[in-house]
């Protein structure tokens, strides 16, 4: 299946490197061995290779290639100083795609910058909008809430291929890629912490309280969030307050980037899956446009809360509440749309036939809203 994000890295090639980056097996060595489409004789690099490490140590890769390929390569940690040098040395062409696990957007941070030398583009499971193609965007949904958006389980289409797929998913990104870039040493504790997230979906996490349960200090907890979030296994989605900085400081909601990790009922499976396309469409933009975008779940001293407020260039654009199955208007989302007068509210529901408007808020399917995303 063809990923969305593939035209805009191709016309982004041409202009400087590209970054790809995102969770361990969501497909971005599928989408750059694809490129191979556009661009003939391309050159791959795998650092795991022996071989190819050398190769792109010593700066051997074909100069002559339309594109060239390193596939893993911030395992070295010299990595950024060499393709710094090679870009003010030698600039564009060849053209160069760098994928890798999430480290890749970590340690492009700090140390020698490649700041103004490169275009990041973040390659997240599938959603509804990218899925329309292939699938009504109904079928998209449910098929989504069964599977999660990973292609090996979306596309295994079995349940049970699904389930052992997730088990050692989750099992190598924290005992292998957690633990090396963290040096977590309580990988029983951690483990444990994911358990109890999978079940806290949708609700602010304390991070005291986690902490109390398996016996670590809150800043380990809050380490540990943002080391797995780091890592593209989960976000935290922060309360909306103008002050970023205070929002931040309180208590966030925890969601996963893969939906079949979540335990409860369809309605936490759905609202989790709302979130990752929000934040899907939304990183999109900023990789695409530059637009400065922000994802937060709205709540008052009088806990009237609203599930998903988007920002978009420091403006709160639009109010989301998320329901299963209430179809009456949530009155939260109505107080608040009068309040915030130049965002759209809209109430997302997933078994919803029809729109509807109530008191200014739209009342509508979800397949359908979420078919209308950027991606």
């Amino acid at each position: 299946m063809e990923r969305q994000q593939k035209d805009a890295i191709v016309k982004d090639l041409d202009k400087k490197y590209v970054f790809l980056t995102g969770p361990r097996q969501v497909g971005k060595t599928t989408l750059a061995k694809r490129l191979s489409s556009v661009w003939k004789g391309m050159y791959y690099l795998n650092f795991d290779l022996q071989e190819d490490k050398r190769i792109f140590v010593g700066k051997e890769w074909d100069r002559k290639a339309p594109l060239v390929v390193m596939d893993e390569v911030h395992k070295w940690k010299k990595w950024k100083t060499l393709l710094k040098g090679v870009y003010d040395a030698e600039g564009i062409p060849p053209r160069i795609l760098v994928t890798g696990s999430a480290r890749l957007d970590i340690y492009r941070r700090g140390g020698d910058s490649l700041a103004g030398r490169y275009f990041l583009h973040r390659l997240l499971p599938f959603s509804v909008a990218e899925l329309k193609g292939a699938f009504k965007p109904r079928e998209a949904l449910e098929l989504l809430m069964r599977f999660g958006g990973f292609p090996e389980p979306f596309m295994s289409q079995s349940e049970t291929t699904a389930k052992r797929w997730r088990r050692q998913y989750l099992d190598r990104v924290i005992r292998e890629d957690v633990r090396d870039l963290a040096l977590v040493g309580d990988i029983q504790s951690l483990l444990l912490m994911v358990d109890m997230l999978r079940e806290r979906v949708g609700s602010p996490v304390s991070y005291s309280s986690i902490a109390g349960d398996i016996q670590v200090s809150p800043h380990t907890v809050k380490r540990w969030i943002e080391v797995l979030e780091a890592m593209y296994i989960v976000f935290r989605v922060t309360p909306y307050h103008r002050n970023i900085a205070r929002a931040i400081l309180k208590e966030p909601k925890i969601y996963f980037f893969d939906t079949g990790l979540v335990r409860g009922d369809e309605g936490k499976v759905f609202e989790n899956l709302v979130a990752v396309s929000l934040l899907k469409a939304l990183q999109y933009k900023e990789d695409t446009e530059g637009l400065e975008t922000r994802l937060h779940f709205l709540r008052d001293k009088e806990k009237r809360e609203v599930d998903f407020v988007i920002v978009e260039e420091g403006k709160v654009k639009e109010l989301i509440e998320v329901k299963f199955s209430e179809v009456a208007a949530s009155r939260s989302l109505i107080y608040f749309s009068r309040l915030f007068k130049g965002a759209s509210a809209v109430q997302v529901v997933h078994s919803q036939a029809k729109i509807r408007s109530i008191s200014g808020v739209s009342v509508t399917p979800a397949a359908e809203w979420l078919s209308k995303l950027p991606i």
